[in-house]
């Protein structure tokens, strides 16, 4: 949000509405006004302005019973603005929104960027569920919150807005919630250039090295010679993807589980272009080939995904999941954030934090497996290939419509079946 700067009387124009609306009633409109313009000037000093905000109200911040720092409505307000990331006192991170802008500071800093891409907007409370998770459960975790400060760029840019549902119940309460969408990070050099991808909800831990190990690929990437650039992307993926295709074996092999079929194919020789057959089972799950001849290439392709449904059902993921019990552990901060979220309205008398806590890392360590096994290994996949990969927009339009099935061409994402009726006038479009 920018703000504009004007003479008195007219300086109440200075608070912008979002302030307003979350300002106490007992909070001076002069020192709303303030905060906004110290917002508005430090925004454009990027993460150092953060720094000077957070140094110049420390004697303001307030602790909860677990030592958590919590500002006061309006500060926490400012501080959403000036990271533009809702509940940025827990994470203390600065994003750009201009990926130009993200780039400069790369360039100047010698840092990777980190670039999200998510259904809604980063900066407000209902953006897509996988974002919001993003903001309890990873950022404010202080050591990835530290090496994100330390060591990346951190972008974010909205994909589209987030489909959102608002239930009635009729006796003036109503129940908000998003439906739909995924998110992903997107490691990139200085340049804006592709380097991996991380898709979906990751476990704390797993996050963390997802990040340490991209960060030293952008390093290695820069210092290569522009013709020897891609023959090293070709083989960190392939590396990568041999990597979780092992894992993957072991995982199902602790679960009595003998031969599994291989999750993606994986070229012999990385530095050769992919086979038909190999592209074409990448696009399995999505869309049928268009010739005859992929058709017939298809059918091992195919063959392989149906033994791999076969294998792993819901139970299946569950226990594999289970064996990664132990990497979903949140840390205080990210605890102390879900319960400053938690409804108390919903509340019983006997406190249910742990239980949510609990449920909330089970479901961390099955997006974990299923995000690692399922689509980053696809994403190693194009990348070996080469193909849509050396543009972020590219690449993120392939992300979208191939592996998170949201494509840009559906302005409905899936949510409107043109074969199904409704007995609701217009079905319910309006």
């Amino acid at each position: 949000m920018k703000f504009r700067t004007f003479q008195y009387p007219f300086a109440l124009m200075l608070i912008s509405f979002s302030f307003l609306q979350t300002a106490d009633a007992q909070t001076p409109v002069a020192e709303i006004s303030k905060l906004s313009q110290e917002v508005s000037v430090l925004r454009k000093q990027g993460p150092t302005g953060l720094q000077v905000f957070l140094k110049s109200h420390a004697n303001t911040l307030n602790s909860d019973s677990s030592g958590t720092v919590i500002p006061s409505p309006v500060l926490r307000v400012a501080l959403d603005e000036l990271c533009q990331q809702r509940d940025c006192y827990a994470s203390r991170l600065y994003w750009y929104t201009d990926i130009e802008q993200a780039k400069a500071a790369a360039k100047t800093s010698g840092k990777p960027i980190l670039s999200l891409r998510l259904l809604g907007r980063l900066d407000q409370d209902l953006s897509c569920a996988n974002s919001r998770f993003f903001r309890v459960a990873l950022y404010p975790n202080v050591e990835i919150s530290k090496l994100l400060q330390d060591r990346f760029i951190l972008h974010w840019q909205s994909v589209r807005p987030v489909p959102k549902v608002t239930i009635d119940f009729g006796d003036g309460r109503k129940l908000e919630r998003t439906i739909t969408g995924n998110s992903i990070h997107y490691i990139l050099d200085a340049s804006g250039r592709p380097i991996d991808a991380i898709p979906g909800l990751y476990s704390p831990k797993e996050f963390l090295r997802q990040l340490q190990q991209a960060e030293v690929a952008v390093k290695s990437y820069s210092k290569l010679t522009p013709s020897d650039r891609e023959s090293f992307l070709r083989k960190y993926h392939s590396d990568h993807l041999n990597s979780i295709q092992a894992q993957w074996v072991a995982d199902l092999s602790r679960l009595g589980i003998q031969s599994p079929p291989k999750l993606v194919e994986i070229p012999k020789n990385p530095n050769q272009p992919p086979t038909a057959a190999i592209a074409s089972s990448l696009a399995v799950s999505k869309m049928r080939v268009e010739t005859p001849m992929l058709t017939a290439l298809q059918s091992d392709a195919e063959r392989n995904q149906n033994a791999l449904a076969e294998i792993t059902d819901q139970k299946v993921w569950d226990k594999i999941a289970q064996l990664y019990a132990a990497d979903v552990k949140l840390d205080q901060n990210s605890i102390s954030l879900i319960r400053a979220k938690k409804s108390q309205s919903a509340n019983t008398q006997e406190d249910n934090l742990p239980i949510i806590v609990k449920k909330f890392e089970a479901t961390m360590a099955l997006d974990t497996v299923r995000n690692e096994y399922m689509l980053h290994s696809q994403i190693h996949q194009w990348f070996i290939q080469g193909r849509q990969t050396r543009s972020v927009e590219a690449l993120n339009d392939k992300v979208y419509a191939q592996l998170f099935l949201t494509p840009s061409s559906d302005p409905w994402l899936g949510l409107f079946p043109t074969d199904s009726y409704s007995a609701i006038d217009n079905d319910g479009i309006r």
